[in-house]
Order: structure tokens, then C-alpha cells, then sequence
């Protein structure tokens, strides 16, 4: 069987609940095999990403096969942290330095675009090269705030919360069901599906009626409840926002849903 947790950012009171849930669910089901998916988005937004991120390492589930994938905001930090300073300034616009506020850093000027500016970005981004993470272009000035940030981060970050950042996957299949971040590009093969695709895609993937090879379970669009469509799952019910953190419960043909709150 197989329990997906859905996007996290930096809410490790709720991952700890869903995790809880988890256990307990399990306990009263017989099943030879056991997988915990997290779709991505450890970081960002919420207060406390470090302890996310602590907790995704080692979810205290024994016996569970644990796939745990990258999102948009993981991708960031990562670049971020090989230096691509552009990456960085966007990074901080969608809650960068609330991430590192929790490694113990303080931002002093948080970059802060007019949050409808954000969302319009975000709806058109695929229609941009780089689905736009390249637009937030610093000035001098603020590029050599951002090396020194990227600086201090490097040293903060924990070894294990490194290589665990680094290890995540982009998707991952089990029979019928292929988790992801954000989506897949609709009309190609899951096995020629890119890397930005699957972390970065929305509106094109979010109205395709398109059998999709498998059912595509997915985060990264918020819904107010679970989105069950006949090709797709999604499950980012906006935790940070919501105190709701969903997961999705698979169980033969049967499926059914955990959620904080």
C-alpha cells in the first residue's frame, strides 16, 4: 500500500500529525509491502523547514520503503546554493527567507514583489524559458548581499539536510500511479517527461483531459480539497495556508485520504 503526502513548506507540527495518522492507519492494515511518497515542497512559507526537512530524513516508520521527490522549492535552494545568485532572488520571493530564518539566518530586506505580481507569474510560467526563475534579475548591489547569504547558508545547512536535498527524485511508480511534484507535460511518454516539467508545470497539465499513461499524482496547485479527476490526483490543500496537510491513502482500487486539522 501507499500513503503521498502532499506539500509540506516548512509546517513540521502537521508533517509530524500526518506521520502520526500514517502509523496508526497502518497498524490496522495487513499489507506485505509499505511506501511513503512526499511529493515535494519540504521548504519555504511556514516557520520551519529545518524540522521538516529533519523529520522527511527519518519519518520514524519502520518497514516503510520511503521515495521522497523534489518540488519547485527544493530546486531553488539547490541552485541557489551552486551559486546561481538569479535563482536565489526568486527563491527569496516565494518564502526563501522564512527557509532561512530556521537555519538560524536573518534576512534583513527579504525580497518582496507585489504578491499579484507573484501570482500572475506563476499561472504564465510556463510559457517562459526557465518557467521564469531567471526573470528576478539582482543589481550589483544585491548580488553581493546574495553571495554572502549564499555564504552563510552553506555553512548553516547540515551535511545530512545536504545530502538528503540532493538525493530526492524527480517521480516514482507504483503500478498504476506515477507521483510527481507539479505534473507531466501532456501527449509525451512518461519516460521522456522533463526535470523542469515535472517540478514546474501547471495550467496546460491542470486542464489536460489526456490519458496520461498512468494516473499522475501531483502538489504544487493548491485546492481547498483533494482534486480527484480521472487522470490526475492532486493533493496540495495549502498547508501553510490552510493548516490542512493531505495524504493520499492507496490501497489496491481503493483510495481514501488523511488530513490534519
Amino acid at each position: 500500500m501507499v500513503y503521498a503526502i502532499g506539500d509540506i513548506h516548512g509546517c513540521s507540527g502537521l508533517l509530524q500529525e500526518i506521520v502520526d495518522g500514517i502509523r496508526s492507519d497502518a497498524r490496522d492494515r495487513k499489507a506485505s509491502r509499505r511506501v511513503l511518497v512526499f511529493l515535494g515542497d519540504y521548504v519555504n512559507r511556514g516557520s520551519c523547514s529545518r524540522a521538516v526537512v529533519e523529520l522527511a530524513r527519518d519519518p520514524g516508520l519502520p518497514g516503510f520503503e520511503i521515495a521522497a521527490l523534489k518540488g519547485n522549492n527544493e530546486d531553488l535552494l539547490l541552485r541557489f546554493l551552486e551559486g546561481n545568485l538569479s535563482v536565489g532572488a526568486h527563491w527569496l520571493d516565494y518564502g526563501g527567507a522564512e527557509t532561512l530564518h530556521s537555519y538560524g539566518l536573518t534576512v534583513a530586506n527579504p525580497r518582496a514583489r507585489d504578491p499579484a505580481e507573484l501570482d500572475e507569474l506563476r499561472w504564465r510560467s510556463e510559457t517562459l524559458p526557465d518557467y521564469g526563475v531567471s526573470n528576478a534579475v539582482p543589481q550589483a548591489e544585491e548580488k553581493a548581499c546574495l553571495e554572502e547569504l549564499r555564504r552563510e547558508f552553506e555553512a548553516r545547512l547540515p551535511q545530512s539536510h545536504l545530502e538528503f536535498l540532493r538525493s530526492l527524485r524527480i517521480g516514482h511508480r507504483e503500478g498504476d500511479y506515477y507521483f510527481v511534484h507539479a505534473g507531466i507535460r501532456p501527449g509525451v511518454p512518461l519516460d521522456e517527461q522533463t526535470d523542469p516539467d515535472r517540478m514546474w508545470i501547471r495550467q496546460s497539465f491542470l486542464d489536460s483531459d489526456a490519458d496520461h499513461g498512468a494516473v499522475v499524482v501531483h502538489g504544487h496547485s493548491i485546492t481547498s480539497a483533494p482534486e480527484v479527476r480521472r487522470n490526475r490526483i492532486g493533493i496540495d490543500t495549502g498547508a501553510y495556508l490552510s493548516g490542512i496537510l493531505t495524504c493520499l491513502v492507496l490501497e489496491g482500487s481503493e483510495r481514501m485520504f488523511l488530513q490534519t486539522g
